[in-house]
Parts: C-alpha cells; sequence; structure tokens
C-alpha cells in the first residue's frame, strides 16, 4: 500500500517538466483562437470604417457618434495637399437644421442621400 502512494507521488513530482510545453501550447492555442475570432475581424471591420469615412463625398448619408442622422453638405478638408485627415470638418443637413462635425465622429455612412 505504500509502495503505491510513493509511485504516485513520483509522477506528480515529474509530471510539471513535462507539462510545460503542453501549458505553452494550450494559451498559445487560446490566444490564436482569440486572434482569429475577435482581433482580426475588429481590426478589418475597423479599417473598412475609416475607407468609408475617407472617402466621403457630398450627398452621403452619415451617423454621427451622438446619432444624428444627416446628409453631408460640404467637407472642409484641414490636411496637407488636400488630404483627408479626422480633424475635417463637415457640414451636414440634419432636417432644417445644418451642423458641423468632425470626420471622425461620424459611426456610420450610408449610401447616397435620397434627392429631395
Amino acid at each position: 500500500m505504500i509502495a503505491p502512494v510513493f509511485a504516485s507521488f513520483a509522477i506528480l513530482q515529474a509530471a510539471p517538466t513535462a507539462a510545460i510545453p503542453q501549458m505553452i501550447f494550450m494559451y498559445g492555442a487560446i490566444f490564436a483562437i482569440f486572434y482569429f475570432v475577435l482581433i482580426r475581424p475588429q481590426q478589418k471591420q475597423r479599417k473598412q470604417h475609416e475607407e468609408r469615412v475617407k472617402t466621403l463625398k457630398k450627398g452621403d448619408e452619415i451617423v454621427t457618434a451622438g446619432g444624428i442622422v444627416g446628409e453631408v453638405l460640404h467637407i472642409a478638408s484641414q490636411g496637407k495637399d488636400g488630404a483627408a485627415t479626422l480633424a475635417d470638418r463637415i457640414t451636414i443637413k440634419s432636417g432644417e437644421s445644418k451642423l458641423i462635425v468632425e470626420r471622425g465622429r461620424i459611426a456610420a455612412v450610408g449610401g447616397s442621400a435620397p434627392a429631395a
């Protein structure tokens, strides 16, 4: 009865050195799953959004971060050589009001707004 107990202690003491590569593999697999399921799709979605915001044109319908829906009337570029920056001022029409919003505060870009 004593011999099996000592044998189980010997197995437990030898297990941590053999388990280190398994633990590294397990953590690597978990990171890979998180990367391909969460991080990578979110990066692709962010890049697509930034591209849509950079290519805004007059007549596009947008939604601001505050939830205001409007149609783009004018884009005032502040960047060098007319390049779009996140600080560009965009004039939109929402209902009977005209508003100026920063390009970086646009949450969503729709298609062309219907002509009224």
